[in-house]
Formats: C-alpha cells, structure tokens, sequence
C-alpha cells in the first residue's frame, strides 16, 4: 500500500522541516560564535595604571610612546603592554593586560630592560595582567608583553632605548 499525502498534510510537513532547519542553523551559528572567540567575553577591570599601584604602589603615569597593542596572527588583538612611569620614585613599570581569557587563569608576561641591564619578566598564569618595575632613573628602557593565545605566544613592545630620563 502506497502512502499517499493530502495537500493539507503537505504543508504541516515542510513547516516542520523548516522549523528543524531553522533550529539547526541557530544551534550552529551559536556554536560557532561560542567555540571562536571564547576569550572575547570579558573585559579586563584593571588599566595598566591600576596593575601597577596594585602591585607596587605609589602614582602611575602613562610614559610617552609607552603601549603597543598585541595581535594574534589571525589578527585578534589579544592584550596591551603599557610603560609606565613614577616620577616620585624614579621606578618604570611595564603592565601587560589581557585581552583574552580573561578571569581564566592562563599566560600572560611583562618584561623590561633598562640601560646597563639585562631584560627581566614578570611571567605567569595569571587572570588579568603581569606587571613588573625597575628603578630606571637617568636610564632609558625597553619593554615587552606576551600573552599566551590558545598554543602560542603573542608578542609585542618596544625594542630600542627610549623614555630615557
């Protein structure tokens, strides 16, 4: 015996398809959305002024030519290295702020080399930043920021003297 459709069942039957398909293309777009950029979801609450004081203390201010954003080579911008600099105390701090997995514990790193000196890093697993200071006083300084993205580093600074004074 051969099923044979009314015209009246025909219709619930692609609306039913279209309904599944529908479904299925949301569930997909959603998933995809979710599984690309994970990392996007939160914003970082420290600025690099605040890493700094959070870890050092005393007054921060933004040195000149003092950030360099950080890209993965899909051109995500995964994190922002700041210098920063204490008049008072004559210390730079370089603060690297995440921009992905951020509150997940995950690879983030803050180096400075100041003149006469070899370069030294702040590096860890860390939720939000890695910062670290150096007296730099009648010094000129380097500085550099990693952040771990999914299997590689990314990276980014300034590798020629400045912020000298």
């Amino acid at each position: 015996m051969r099923a044979i459709f009314a015209p009246e069942h025909l219709e619930d039957c692609v609306r039913g398809l279209a309904r599944r398909l529908a479904i299925s293309i949301l569930s997909a777009t959603v998933a995809a959305v979710t599984l690309a950029s994970p990392a996007q979801a939160a914003t970082n609450p420290f600025t690099a002024a605040q890493a700094c004081n959070n870890d050092f203390g005393g007054s921060w201010a933004y040195a000149s030519d003092g950030h360099r954003s950080i890209y993965a080579s899909d051109g995500t911008k995964v994190g922002d290295v700041y210098l920063m600099y204490n008049s008072a105390s004559g210390y730079n701090c370089v603060a690297t702020l995440k921009r992905v997995a951020v509150g997940s514990t995950t690879g983030v790193s803050a180096g400075i080399r100041v003149e006469g000196a070899s370069w030294v890093y702040d590096s860890g697993n860390y939720k939000y930043y890695a910062a670290i200071q150096r007296p730099a006083r009648d010094k000129c300084v380097m500085y550099s920021g990693e952040v771990l993205y999914f299997t590689s580093w990314e990276s980014a600074g300034r590798y020629s003297w400045g912020n000298c004074g």
